[in-house]
């Protein structure tokens, strides 16, 4: 049997799944500890379910604590970030697109190093060893301990990344250092951004997984636990202190997987409801369409995988404002205090949730508390609310086609009607805890994007079959099982702006867990 927790900004959720079966679900305020919810949840779990902790296979969570903590600023460490490119790549400093009140909680200063390569691999120059024990001396000094090393073109060769690695470590092996070819894809700006924001959240991944380890021990759970990843599967609890950026937008891409589970679909529109916003994405071959864009975090354009993920200002808490003649819904909320700021809680204020009671589309809290709602009032916001899905399902469509939508999400009980573009809205059971049944069943991916020189059929067939290897290679050090290992896509994109038949490879292989019921 697995868990699966969820640890959202207002609630935890926590499901038991056992094959294909839900066994319990509850939900429980999340805690400013962190451990103190999940132990809560799980607690509540374990009991309503009545089973022992030693039944407990395995434990899979997801969280929003480091998109929320880059996002609001606050528990971030200052990052030394050491660039390998000079002088071909002075051009643009590190840090200097960034907001300038992030740029003063993470910027713990720059070096730029001679080395570096060319898009088919040679060497612009060779890597000066001297320069980076230089700017090792310097950090150090400034009692710096998460360093940031990027490269020209390193997602096509690591080796002036990985040396200076080995060099950092045996000058200064209490510091800790995050590659840029390892976190994000082409264009080095982008990838540097990547492998900065990944060591500014290291100290608090390390924070986050005692956390996880006390909550479980306190439950008198041993089996291991995983945590989401933003491609819809999973990473272990080492493999995520190292690579705390990829638990980005790990909360919509589980709403998409557990979509996909409780209904079965393998494509399809999935919309998943909260209090305060709707996250819309899309369910391609049972995972979520991967963003083919650079994505903007916190202010700071980063280019490492998300899910292609639509938010809009719509949720249960949503507030219901008539302005003249017209009714709008959002996207100011009450968010976590619709259990008491709601009408129908006994509050005074109207809401998404209060019209969907009045408008008789579900039945909870006090029902007579919105009877003498306008019916005129109730029909424009129903509309208001309408015109809201149905605007964000046109632009995350790619076709004219209408296609299968899947509704999710605690504030789901706010859409009744299928939407324009909609062959069919479906709303299973459970689908109030679709995120934590996501992070229960996921699986294991590794991923590689880099550039191959390709001259014909025979040199596309071994960059493809490399990146194959790559990819599973991957997938096998983040905790999959390797017979289990398929890939699951694989794009070769020709670059015409490079000569030389450069071809930008893309590819993800996904697996079973090495541990599994």
């Amino acid at each position: 049997m697995r868990i699966g927790v969820d640890v959202g900004g207002t609630n935890t959720d926590a499901v038991l799944l056992a094959r294909k079966e839900v066994l319990g679900a509850v939900k429980r305020p999340t805690s400013g500890d962190v451990s103190t919810g999940i132990s809560d949840a799980i607690g509540a779990l374990i009991g309503e379910c009545n089973i022992r902790p030693d039944e407990i296979t395995a434990v899979m969570i997801g969280t929003t604590h480091f998109t929320n903590a880059f996002i609001q600023r606050r528990e971030l460490v200052p990052v030394y970030a050491i660039r390998i490119g000079f002088p071909a790549g002075r051009g643009i400093p590190p840090f200097a697109s960034w907001p300038s009140d992030l740029k003063a909680s993470v910027c713990g200063d720059s070096a730029m190093v001679p080395g570096g390569f060319e898009f088919d691999g040679r060497e612009i120059s060779a890597l000066d060893e001297e320069a980076i024990s230089k700017a090792v001396f310097e950090a150090r000094k400034k009692g710096i301990r998460q360093l940031a090393v990027s490269c020209i073109f390193s997602q096509l060769n690591s080796d002036h990344e990985n040396r200076a690695s080995a060099l950092i470590r045996k000058q200064a092996p209490e510091m800790e250092v995050s590659l840029s070819s390892e976190l994000g894809r082409v264009g080095l700006l982008e990838r540097e951004n990547a492998a900065i924001m990944n060591a500014s959240l290291r100290p608090l991944a390390a924070k986050i997984t005692a956390a996880f380890e006390h909550a479980l021990h306190d439950q008198g759970i041993t089996a291991p636990f995983y945590i989401s990843q933003n491609d819809g599967t999973l990473m272990s609890a080492d493999y995520m202190q190292r690579y705390p950026v990829m638990t980005f937008a790990a909360g919509p891409t589980n709403s998409i997987r557990g979509a996909a589970w409780l209904t079965g679909a393998e494509n399809a529109i999935v919309v998943d409801i909260g209090g305060t916003t709707s996250d819309i994405g899309v369910l391609k071959d049972g995972f979520p369409r991967q963003s083919t864009v650079h994505v903007d975090v916190g202010g700071v354009r980063t280019n490492f995988r998300m899910p292609d993920i639509l938010s809009i200002g719509l949720g249960g808490g949503s507030l219901v404002c008539e302005n003249g003649d017209k009714v709008t819904v959002g996207p100011d909320s009450v968010g976590y205090r619709l259990l008491s700021e709601g009408l129908i809680f006994g509050g005074g204020t109207l809401t998404a949730s209060d019209i969907a009671v009045a408008g008789g589309q579900t039945s909870f809290g006090e029902p007579d508390r919105v009877a003498d709602l306008s019916p005129a009032l109730v029909s424009q916001a129903r509309q208001a609310i309408r015109e809201l899905i149905d605007d964000g399902v046109d632009r995350m469509k790619t076709t004219p086609d209408d296609i299968p939508m899947i509704l999710v999400g605690g504030g789901s009980v706010i859409v009744s009607e299928t939407p324009k573009g909609v062959s069919e809205m479906l709303h299973p059971e459970h689908a109030g805890v679709a995120n934590a049944i996501g992070a229960a069943i996921g699986q294991v991916s590794g991923e590689i994007d880099r550039i191959y020189n390709i001259a014909g059929p025979q040199e596309r067939a071994a960059a493809l079959a490399d990146a194959e290897t790559q990819a599973k290679a991957h997938a096998i050090s983040a905790g999959a099982q390797s017979d289990s290992i398929k890939i699951v896509n694989i794009e070769a994109v020709p670059l015409q702006y490079l000569p030389g038949g450069a071809t930008r490879v893309v590819c993800r292989a996904v697996g079973d867990l090495a541990m599994t019921e």
